[in-house]
């Protein structure tokens, strides 16, 4: 598979809330994706379409939460069309890193939107 944009950030809340948030919010989407989450390694990743594959990692960190983020080219076949498919993902790295900012903002608000989240 080949990373095709990162980033990375930290959040001021504790590791495992941040997780389970992070869990929440990726599981809401409204696309069909197939979702891995490996608790004990704080791991979850999102796949979906023919090539898509979003991995996630928090760990520990002095200020909270380290999330970082990878998207990667997971295509079985057609590898070579995806940079076609995605207009040579111009733009790409640069909405992947505004759109994880605005992730890592709303990870860290006080008030998580879901009132079902126990914090």
């Amino acid at each position: 598979m080949k990373t095709l944009a990162e980033a990375a950030g930290v959040v001021a809340r504790p590791p495992a809330e941040v997780f389970e948030r992070l869990v929440s919010k990726l599981g809401g989407g409204g696309h069909p994706m197939r979702m891995e989450v490996e608790r004990a390694r704080g791991f979850v990743a999102v796949q979906g379409g023919w090539w898509y594959r979003g991995e996630y990692r928090v760990t520990a960190d002095p200020g909270g939460a380290r999330v970082e983020h990878r998207v990667v080219n997971a295509a079985s076949w057609g590898r070579w069309g995806v940079p076609v498919a995605n207009r040579f993902f111009v733009g790409f790295r640069k909405e992947v890193s505004a759109g994880f900012g605005r992730l890592l903002a709303e990870l860290g608000t006080p008030e998580w939107p879901r009132a079902d989240f126990g914090a």
